[in-house]
């Protein structure tokens, strides 16, 4: 069972045959050894070969498919991540990658993250902030704790990343901020409260630097993904939820990654990943108030006892 409502109503479907410039769910990577599968992205906005990039969460589901998938596409990787092991593990498999082992929420470690990935790398074209965390639960029964933990590595964390980052790529070719955000950070669930409010805060800021960056000619592009079985569930601070979250339903780690390097090559400003996600989404936009309703109800039916 989904812990959100299907939108299929005739309204609905309606409201889906406008135009949109979200991209199509993307074909996942079968081999990323095979290198012709990313030749149709020579020739778009931004080349990715040679391209210095820094990706942090690097080991995780989505990280360790995105660190595949640039390399693939020519991109020279400086990989981020708290496991050491993992970190270097993925490194001697990804071509032309560093590991960099790092905790973004310490400022040093993300300083010495930046002066590293300069001097591995030569300079820096391409920030992909990826690294999060989540908490599954409702606000009643959560904690100030919870909300700043979730905001420190979901908001606070990348947003001081891409401050240290900023002179950098200010200096690059072709340049860009990437900030992986979710859907709940365009609507959000219940269950999700502060996952929700951390991905609104980095949306919203990523909003205000699109128009601050266009003076360092730095683009600053947006990923939204939709459920994805990507293993997120290991670095939730709660699972008391009582949905039934079927992940495996969801996109792969490797759709996600496709879809994000694209987005990177053709310079997208927003891209909605999953067809749940653009359901929801552009049900909610077109039907709001009938989107509250129907969320409300399925949560009475899921925690009312």
């Amino acid at each position: 069972m989904s812990p959100w409502p299907q939108f299929s109503s005739v309204a609905a479907r309606s409201a889906y045959s406008g135009q949109s410039s979200e991209i199509p769910h993307s074909p996942g990577l079968a081999n990323f050894g095979e290198r012709p599968a990313w030749d149709k992205l020579i020739g778009m906005n931004r080349d990715l070969r040679g391209k210095r990039a820094i990706l942090t969460g690097a080991t995780g589901g989505i990280g360790r498919a995105t660190a595949a998938a640039l390399a693939q596409a020519g991109a020279r990787v400086a990989l981020a991540a708290r496991n050491v092991e993992k970190l270097q593990a993925l490194a001697t498999i990804t071509p032309g990658a560093v590991a960099i082992p790092t905790d973004i929420t310490s400022a040093d470690e993300r300083r010495r993250l930046v002066e590293n990935a300069i001097a591995e790398l030569g300079g820096l074209d391409i920030l992909v902030n990826n690294a999060g965390i989540g908490s599954w639960g409702h606000f009643a029964s959560s904690s100030e704790e919870i909300v700043r933990q979730v905001m420190e590595v979901n908001f606070f964390s990348p947003i001081e990343l891409t401050r240290l980052a900023l002179p950098h790529l200010a200096n690059g070719v072709e340049p860009c901020v990437v900030n992986v955000a979710s859907m709940c950070g365009r609507k959000g669930m219940p269950a999700w409260p502060e996952y929700s409010a951390s991905k609104f805060a980095l949306l919203g800021m990523s909003e205000a630097w699109r128009g601050e960056f266009a003076r360092f000619d730095v683009d600053v592009l947006t990923i939204v993904p939709g459920m994805t079985d990507s293993g997120f569930r290991d670095n939730w601070i709660r699972t008391d939820g009582k949905a039934d979250l079927q992940f495996e339903k969801g996109m792969t780690p490797m759709d996600v990654a496709a879809g994000i390097v694209e987005a990177i090559a053709r310079n997208r400003t927003e891209t909605v990943l999953g067809k749940e996600a653009r359901r929801l989404l552009r049900f909610n936009k077109f039907f709001p108030r009938l989107t509250n309703r129907l969320i409300a109800r399925k949560v009475k039916r899921l925690y009312v006892e």
